[in-house]
């Protein structure tokens, strides 16, 4: 193959993915709109976050568009188990014609969906996360073994943050809850202090509880769209409290000693390259892996 036809071929590639990626995005952005409101709802009831819920259905069902979702309007791959007397679906997945659970509307899918969580006491330590810690949550479900795959809790970071599911979680007490929130009563401090640090030769701040770039950056001296330039995520980006925020661009790569990382359950590539105050991108080329990568928890990945 000479160059000419290769770099057709390679072109040819690159826009096939392309096209494929943005109509999935469109259709994930369109199912959203349409059943965000029965996530909401959910929450509400059994305080199952929002975003967990939507993140979840996303995943299952591909975005509405998978057989379960289509002819069971099951749109979390909940299988029959032995206490399910409703209708009843059969698909080839981890054992042939395996059973799984159909449903009359999509609603019921839903709500089905919260009582398998909020009815098995192997779910109880997620309720005791706050409904805003969508990365708590998303470890959690991973641990508590809701599915088999070992980059679940990422996959549903991934989405959660890709399509600002975190938007539709409220950190409110909705009245018939059957689970219970510790709150905390300390009262709030006007003034946040927030003690820059060096790591790997870079300073950095440790955010603080709903903490923001804006914040940080006002009370730093800083721009706002630098810091996000530099951890290398959108000025709107959800922090969460302990989440390192470097104040000066990252390193191309991870410095020494700092050879190899083993990934943890819910650790996605970005997590990683702030742990180490190492660019992202550099760790996707130095890991010969594509941008939409998930690792897995318990691969090995280079950092240098």
């Amino acid at each position: 193959m000479n160059l000419n036809v290769r770099y057709i071929a390679g072109t040819l590639f690159v826009l096939v993915n392309v096209f494929f990626a943005s109509a999935q995005s469109a259709s994930y952005e369109r199912y959203i709109n349409t059943y965000k409101h029965l996530a909401i709802d959910q929450e509400k009831k059994y305080h199952v976050p929002a975003s967990i819920t939507l993140a979840q259905a996303i995943l299952e069902s591909a975005g509405g568009t998978s057989y379960l979702a289509r002819e069971a309007n099951n749109h979390f791959g909940i299988k029959c188990k032995p206490e399910w007397t409703g209708s009843r679906a059969y698909k080839d997945a981890e054992i042939p014609n395996e059973c799984f659970r159909k449903y009359s509307s999509i609603a019921d899918s839903y709500e089905d969906h919260s009582k398998f969580l909020t009815e098995r006491s192997r779910y109880d330590k997620l309720f005791k996360l706050k409904k805003t810690d969508y990365k708590g949550w998303a470890k959690g479900l991973q641990d508590c073994g809701y599915a088999t795959d070992k980059a679940y809790a990422t996959k549903l970071i991934r989405v959660i943050e890709t399509y600002q599911l975190h938007t539709y979680t409220s950190d409110k007490i909705h009245a018939g809850n059957n689970k219970t929130e510790q709150i905390n009563t300390t009262p709030a401090i006007a003034l946040r202090s927030h003690g820059i640090c060096k790591t790997y030769g870079l300073l950095y701040v440790i955010a603080l509880s709903n903490d923001s770039l804006e914040e940080i950056a006002k009370e730093l001296g800083f721009k706002a769209k630098n810091l996000a330039k530099y951890n290398e995520i959108p000025l709107n980006f959800p922090l969460r409290q302990g989440d390192i925020v470097y104040l000066e661009k990252k390193k191309k790569w991870a410095t020494e000693p700092n050879f190899y990382h083993t990934v943890r359950v819910g650790e996605s590539m970005y997590s990683i390259s702030q742990r180490y105050g190492a660019q992202v991108n550099s760790l996707y080329k130095l890991n010969k892996k594509k941008t939409d990568y998930i690792p897995l928890e318990g691969e090995v990945l280079k950092l240098r």
